[in-house]
């Protein structure tokens, strides 16, 4: 092909992987913006495939190569993608038309005319000058939170908690400390602190503080887990409906309808309720089959009209209910048993507890992508009782969970387990 254009950096991968793009004739065009895949969002842990290699892989196949964030650039001249592209093409000279030509052609068009034409413009630039890769500063996260006056002076109280960890495990905890008070509240997150001083005073700077680093990251994680609360709370905010009508170009009084796809399981309906009915429930095979009839299906909320948006408004509403729910019960219980497991090693093997904590990134999500992600975790923390005492358990316990983290079916993990018994 002469000229290939790709809106989305995997885009930019497939076209290559289909021989579209040849290194004898084609111009290639392409954002490096992300549109993530389903399977990159449902796999367990961090399943985002590496743009680098796609960007190594595009430059060797194509005669020319242009990338930059497109949907950035449009976005920053209140236009959409394809406006752009469009300029970047111009740019390009791939094609034998003045840029007048291409300039006509939009406003022929008729909507959305000025700012069309000035993401055309910042596109065409683009292509024909680059851009310029910003200078990268040391990244510090500063802590943004907004609230009532008692709570802001609690919330102050505990960033200078944070002050006092030593100065490597700082940052992460007190970008921990944020993720669980917005899940939460202050007084879960003073919570988090504690557990993250009780990992430090088992840790020390001859080891850099490597323990206490990675359980401030994974202990936040574990704390701040996916619940149908969570979800609801996330969808009526109003940053998200912002971002949404941002993305979707929305100019003046144009209406937007928004269409959320629920599909509710038997156990995420028990894990709302109190923590002894919910476990009441969850014993019952004529109760959960009924929870099942009732609310397995699939649901369309059109959160645009009110009341949907009110009954998500009221669910996300819903957190100093939490701590009493079914949910929370049995999130705690892992949690505790999770830093148990961890620490159970680290007398014998500092290098394998952190690995331990480090396998919470095989759980994430909600519903079933929570439960597969679950039972592989299970299966990996199992693992360490066959490690015990080997030299390289660290490393085993590395190439375990890379083993689950990159097969959905468990296939690769289940090979692996199987390879650390035969060392028994």
């Amino acid at each position: 092909m002469d000229v290939l254009i790709a809106a989305e950096m995997m885009e930019v991968g497939r076209a290559v992987l289909r021989g579209f793009v040849t290194p004898d004739r084609t111009t290639l065009i392409g954002s490096t913006h992300r549109a993530l895949a389903v399977s990159e969002k449902t796999a367990p842990g961090d399943a985002i495939a590496d743009a680098d290699e796609v960007r190594a892989a595009a430059e060797i196949a194509a005669q020319r190569l242009i990338l930059a964030n497109m949907d950035e650039l449009a976005l920053g001249q209140g236009s959409v993608i394809s406006s752009s592209l469009f300029g970047a093409l111009a740019g390009s000279g791939a094609l034998p038309f003045p840029r007048e030509a291409f300039e006509d052609a939009i406003r022929a068009g008729g909507k959305g005319v000025e700012p069309s034409l000035r993401a055309f413009s910042v596109g065409f630039d683009t292509a024909q000058n680059g851009i310029a890769e910003p200078e990268k500063d040391e990244f510090k996260l500063k802590p943004d939170m907004k609230g009532a006056g008692k709570q802001m002076q609690k919330w102050e109280v505990l960033v200078g908690r944070t002050q006092g960890l030593p100065q490597p495990v700082q940052q992460m905890a007190l970008s921990g400390l944020m993720k669980v008070v917005d899940f939460q509240d202050t007084v879960y997150g003073a919570r988090y602190l504690q557990r993250i001083e009780g990992v430090v005073k088992r840790d020390d700077e001859n080891n850099s503080w490597l323990l206490s680093q990675t359980a401030a990251k994974y202990i936040a994680n574990a704390m701040a887990y996916d619940d149908i609360i969570r979800v609801a709370d996330l969808k009526t905010r109003s940053p998200r409906f912002n971002r949404i009508r941002e993305e979707m170009g929305v100019e003046g009084g144009q209406l937007v309808q928004l269409t959320e796809f629920f599909h509710p399981r038997a156990e995420e309906i028990a894990s709302l309720m109190p923590a002894k009915m919910g476990a009441t429930w969850e014993k019952s095979p004529k109760r959960m089959a009924l929870l099942n009839k009732l609310f397995n299906k699939g649901r369309r909320l059109r959160t645009h009209t009110l009341g949907s948006f009110l009954m998500l408004h009221f669910l996300g509403g819903l957190k100093g209910y939490r701590m009493r729910t079914r949910r929370h019960e049995v999130e705690v219980e892992h949690l505790e048993r999770w830093l148990e497991q961890s620490l159970g090693v680290l007398e014998k093997n500092y290098a394998l507890a952190v690995e331990m904590f480090k396998n919470r990134r095989l759980v994430k999500g909600y519903s079933d992508t929570h439960l597969r992600g679950l039972s592989k975790f299970r299966s990996v923390m199992e693992a360490a009782d066959l490690l015990e005492g080997r030299a390289d358990a660290a490393e085993w316990m590395v190439r375990l969970r890379e083993a689950a983290l990159k097969d959905p079916e468990g296939k690769a993990l289940a090979g692996a387990i199987q390879t650390v018994r035969s060392f028994v």
